[in-house]
């Protein structure tokens, strides 16, 4: 396997876990919140809405990193 197809695996699968993990959060939001009919202006994070929060920004930046080394480093054609 040479890098083009390791770092392609890497962005297709950070972004699929990506959107299962925003998809996961989003089931506690109700549409009034998205119009500010929320009564909660300020919420903590705890529990497991927390470490998901911290497992979709770690997702974020490895899909982002695994982007840039795919255009900064040469491909290399067969």
């Amino acid at each position: 396997m040479n890098t083009d197809t390791a770092l392609m695996i890497i962005t297709i699968g950070s972004a699929l876990l990506m959107i299962i993990a925003i998809i996961l959060q989003q089931r506690g939001a109700s549409l009034g919140a998205g119009f500010g009919g929320s009564s909660e202006l300020y919420t903590t994070r705890r529990g497991f809405d927390k470490n998901l929060f911290e497992v979709t920004v770690i997702l974020a930046v490895v899909f982002v990193l695994s982007i840039l080394a795919g255009l900064l480093l040469p491909a290399h054609s067969l």
